[in-house]
């Protein structure tokens, strides 16, 4: 791991992080001046810089921008006092990690810079991972089950059927069949059947010739001719007309298809492929769709799983649509806490993943600082859901539960926790014990660190995830309480 620079005029403020930080194992290198930072990035960088805001020969901001624009991936922790308010929102604006006042508390800032080396490993690993596979959409077992799928049938022109719930990102399946597929060079035509009034949809389909119908001034073809040669994919096929289905079963069947008020028969060297969010089985049984029209289409059946069955890639896709808003809005990609991820992963996001992605837009845009903590979250990730009914579908549940907002929380019932809580510490008071507080502070946190640990089989970094703080807070109160986990 590369060194962390320390930049300030104040020669104490270097040591006493020097000295703070090789306690941690950290390697530290120190600069007085901006000037001498940026000649020693002509031949190194830094994990992570730690630059004071007011200094001669040079102001922090100035040496924030100057290093952006040649790491922009390199987390920044500006100093200020606390008159300098202004100077941190600048330093936000500049693309900042996150900015720490003096006087600041030194194990404070230590747990700060540690943050810092964290998400500039995760960046380094993630910016790896990018170059390595540009096209990932996700590294769950399920995803990589799907990847498989998709590179058995490259070399095929079979139909292939993809169901997933809305969200789940069916149409870039379908375009990475189409790409990686013999057809790649060809078109790719997408139709999503349900969004085109019936009346319309067989003309988009297969085109119409001049004088069809009232309105067709000029022949127009249709999405089959537009697919010559590639890819046709019509999405959320489950919504298509009981009538339009027979035609287009005839076209999977003979390979022709008729231009509507045509009478020569059109060739269709196309692959096609559907989707739908709606379990075509029970739409055959109740006559809504054609069995021998999903049998054909059946042929090859991909299921992409929804994102609460692959809770791993949630952080990975975070931060791709972080990093994609921000490129969009052309701002500085902001990240997201250890807490405010967790908080992410255990969302059921019943909009999948296109309601993740639309979130990471409204954070881009509305998030208040670089780095996203959980208060920064929208609302409906503060709530907290109810468990299910016996019996009931825990997806539904999840996605209607009225939740009890965090900054509100209910009453907690007679005779619980709380009411004990009282009752010991009344009696603490009563028979005047010193140090109430402390004493039962120290239970309450030591309780909390014993039970999120026993959830966790004793991973340290995992509970202090699950308690919503650092993993050196963590470990210094496993010590300071005494705890053995």
């Amino acid at each position: 791991m590369k060194d962390i620079w320390v930049v300030d005029d104040d020669q104490s403020i270097r040591f006493v992080l020097e000295k703070a930080l090789a306690r941690e194992q950290l390697s530290v290198r120190s600069f007085a001046n901006a000037r001498d930072v940026l000649n020693a990035l002509a031949n190194d960088e830094p994990q992570v810089l730690v630059s004071d805001i007011r200094m001669p020969g040079g102001s922090g901001l100035d040496l924030l921008a100057k290093v952006k624009e040649k790491l922009p991936g390199l987390p920044v922790i500006v100093m200020t006092a606390y008159s300098d308010l202004d100077s941190a929102v600048s330093s936000f604006q500049g693309g900042a990690f996150e900015y720490l006042a003096k006087p600041f508390d030194v194990p404070k800032a230590v747990e700060l810079i540690r943050r810092a080396v964290d998400e500039s490993l995760r960046e380094a690993v993630a910016v790896e991972r990018h170059a390595d596979s540009p096209e990932i959409l996700g590294q769950a077992p399920a995803m990589q089950d799907l990847f498989r799928a998709i590179g058995r049938l490259s070399q095929s022109h079979v139909t292939v059927l993809v169901t997933g719930e809305s969200g789940t990102g069916k149409e870039l399946v379908a375009r990475a069949l189409h790409k990686h597929s013999a057809r790649g060079s060809g078109p790719f035509v997408a139709i999503n059947t349900a969004a085109i009034p019936k009346d319309l949809l067989e003309s988009e389909l297969f085109g119409h010739e001049r004088g069809a119908f009232t309105g067709a001034q000029t022949m127009r073809r249709g999405r089959f001719e537009q697919a010559e040669g590639g890819t046709l994919f019509l999405d959320e096929i489950g919504d298509m007309p009981f009538d339009l289905q027979t035609r287009l079963l005839r076209v999977l069947s003979d390979g022709q298809f008729y231009r509507v008020g045509g009478h020569q028969p059109l060739k269709a060297n196309v692959r096609v492929i559907a989707a739908t969010h709606q379990n075509l089985e029970k739409r055959v049984r109740e006559g809504a769709f054609r069995e021998d029209l999903f049998h054909r289409l059946n042929v090859i059946r991909l299921r992409l799983p929804p994102l609460r069955e692959r809770r791993d890639d949630i952080a990975l896709l975070t931060r791709q649509f972080m990093q994609k808003s921000a490129k969009e809005l052309g701002v500085e990609a902001k990240r997201l806490s250890d807490a405010a991820q967790a908080r992410l992963t255990a969302f059921d996001f019943p909009g999948n993943v296109r309601q993740l992605e639309n979130l990471c837009h409204w954070l881009t845009v509305m998030a208040p600082a670089q780095v996203v903590d959980v208060k920064d979250l929208p609302p409906e990730l503060h709530d907290t859901p109810q468990d299910p009914a016996p019996g009931a579908d825990s997806a539904p549940a999840a996605a209607e539960a009225k939740a009890v907002p965090a900054a509100a929380p209910a009453a907690p019932p007679a005779g619980g926790w709380q009411a004990d809580l009282e009752r010991e510490a009344r009696a603490l008071l009563e028979a005047g014990s010193p140090e109430v507080w402390e004493q039962l502070t120290r239970r309450f946190e030591a309780q909390l660190i014993v039970t999120a640990l026993s959830t966790t089989r004793g991973r340290r970094i995992e509970a202090a995830q699950k308690l919503g703080i650092g993993r050196n807070t963590i470990t210094r109160k496993i010590q300071e309480l005494g705890i053995d986990d």
